[in-house]
């Protein structure tokens, strides 16, 4: 089964939690009795009886999230007694001893970058509402990707992050998800061919919409307002009723991450990811473009590798021909949210945070006794932490030990953001210190958050060369390490936007084009022309640094 599934299989498995049953009718009948009683109460008592409700339900959660055993790709029966033995013994799948953990377990540490509801009783009906609501994702999903990391961590993959720096209401179309579906496709394709190797795709979709901020409050002359929060929050209209945090934004944004969920379904299962309509992926305003040419060619290329498949037997029905794996991924950020949407796996009794595949942490964040890293160290989704210069070794080592302290392969992703002057200074001694620890990590690169500026008029941007010379120095300082450059996690869109400079012919965007067509409500995203460049460039490191490994090994 293709990972971007039906939500049929999740209504398979709705009833099953290991040895355990989902309640009976009377048993549900007495919990919503309970329920009611506990709302009748005078408000101190409504409270307490809240808090409790929160850990009844975090112990009861256990909606389906997994893939029936027969057909979950990751599910092995051999290991039924090692699962039994965890479950004794409350370990997580990564080793985390959960016998004081829970999904709401994060509420007794500091929660930062949270937006500040007015209404706390709104916000709770809101998240208990959500908690009844079905999962995004399924943990067989989850489990699936994690084989796929700790394969491109140990060197034979790459992975590609990539989407919006925040999803929006106001631009959610469905041309828009194809759009940028469509470049992460070509982007994918580049690099496996050129590259000669496979690419694991992870959208920064369906969930990406919180934004962490610098400030609780901004303020424009003189008028000071809550910080936009990202569109599950509140607006980014400066005004104060657009600019109030809105627990509804919250169900929006789960309903838009359905619908953006369907159609990534539909797109990967129905034939759209094929790989014989490889030529017909073009965007109109790539034309004229060198790397135009070039996609061209290699899409010629490739239609000559299928008809020689054919030739072996394997025609355009096969899977492999027609549908793809792609996984969803955002930056945990809003803890209600994740909290309303994990569940236990009811084949392993392992939490997954069901909102996405692959959840980050960013350094604002990610202390380690802060609330984030509660949770995080209770879910067994792979997980994302963003590092920069001013990380320490030490401090690193210690946070992976603790979110993977079984060292499972896959678990754990490192993403650096540090610009390219600043990578190549301190990204040898943090990977020195995980090789000398001996924990399995996957690198990616973020070159976007190391190089934004801002121009004389106004405009917030990234210099293409700038994100390339960064890519570049990764894939160097990898090298000269002996480790794997594993990825790259890009802010980019399927759109022709002009918000980053930079890119070659006809695509290349100048500092007085950004007003053209400059749209996006957060931080400045290459266009699918910028992206695919970069790709081919990548692509090119890529297979170089592959062609010198292999005669050294000669």
């Amino acid at each position: 089964m293709n990972v971007l599934s039906t939500h049929a299989v999740a209504l398979h498995g709705m009833n099953a939690r290991g040895s355990q049953r989902t309640p009976t009718s009377a048993s549900t009948s007495s919990l919503i009795a309970r329920k009611n009683t506990t709302r009748s109460h005078n408000n101190t008592k409504k409270n307490i009886n809240a808090a409790r409700h929160r850990r009844q339900r975090s112990i009861i959660r256990s909606r389906a999230i997994s893939d029936p055993p027969s057909k979950s790709p990751s599910f092995d029966l051999s290991n039924l007694s090692e699962i039994a033995e965890r479950r004794t013994r409350k370990i997580s799948a990564t080793g985390a001893n959960l016998k004081d953990w829970t999904p709401s377990s994060y509420r007794a540490r500091e929660a930062l970058q949270q937006p500040n509801y007015t209404d706390q009783s709104e916000i709770d009906a809101v998240l208990r509402h959500m908690e009844d609501l079905p999962p995004l994702v399924f943990a067989g999903e989850s489990r699936k990707l994690q084989s796929q990391l700790a394969n491109a961590a140990n060197g034979n993959a790459f992975v590609l992050f990539g989407g919006d720096c925040a999803e929006s209401f106001k631009e959610f179309r469905a041309d828009n998800v194809r759009d940028t579906y469509r470049v992460l496709l070509q982007m994918a394709v580049v690099l496996m061919y050129g590259a000669g190797m496979p690419v694991v795709k992870l959208g920064r979709m369906a969930g990406q919409f919180a934004k962490p901020r610098s400030e609780d409050l901004e303020t424009i002359d003189g008028v000071s307002l809550p910080s936009y929060r990202g569109d599950n929050i509140n607006s980014c209209e400066f005004t104060p009723e657009a600019r109030r945090p809105d627990p509804t934004r919250l169900i929006k944004a789960y309903d838009q991450s359905v619908s953006t969920l369907n159609l990534l379904r539909a797109f990967s299962n129905g034939g759209y990811a094929a790989m014989q309509r490889v030529s017909k992926w073009n965007l109109e305003f790539m034309q004229g473009s060198p790397k135009s040419a070039q996609y061209e060619k290699l899409a010629a290329d490739v239609d000559r590798a299928i008809e020689f498949m054919h030739a072996c037997g394997i025609d355009e029905n096969h899977s492999v021909m027609n549908s793809t794996d792609f996984y969803t991924a955002h930056e945990a950020l809003h803890l209600g949210y994740e909290e309303s949407l994990t569940r236990l796996d009811s084949t392993t009794n392992d939490f997954y945070g069901c909102s996405a595949h692959f959840l980050w942490c960013g350094e604002r964040t990610r202390q380690p006794e802060g609330a984030h890293m509660e949770y995080f160290r209770g879910i067994s989704n792979p997980i994302g932490i963003k590092i920069s210069d001013k990380s320490d070794g030490d401090g690193v080592v210690s946070l992976v030990k603790h979110l993977n302290p079984d060292n499972i392969p896959g678990r754990i992703t490192l993403v650096s953001r540090m610009g390219a002057k600043a990578l190549r200074e301190h990204l040898p001694r943090l990977i020195t210190a995980i090789e000398d620890a001996n924990l399995n990590v996957l690198w990616v690169a973020d070159p976007m958050h190391g190089n934004t500026i801002k121009t004389d008029n106004g405009f917030k941007t990234r210099p293409f060369e700038s994100i390339l010379e960064e890519v570049m120095a990764f894939f160097e300082v990898h090298e000269k390490m002996g480790t794997h450059p594993g990825g790259v996690h890009l802010e980019m869109t399927g759109q022709n936007v002009t918000e980053c400079t930079g890119g070659s012919g006809n695509a290349s965007v100048s500092q007085t084009d950004l007003e053209l067509r400059y749209l996006t409500h957060c931080d400045p995203r290459l266009n699918a022309s910028q992206a695919i460049e970069l790709s081919f460039m990548m692509a090119q490191k890529l297979s170089e640094m592959k062609a010198r490994k292999r005669a050294k090994q000669e």
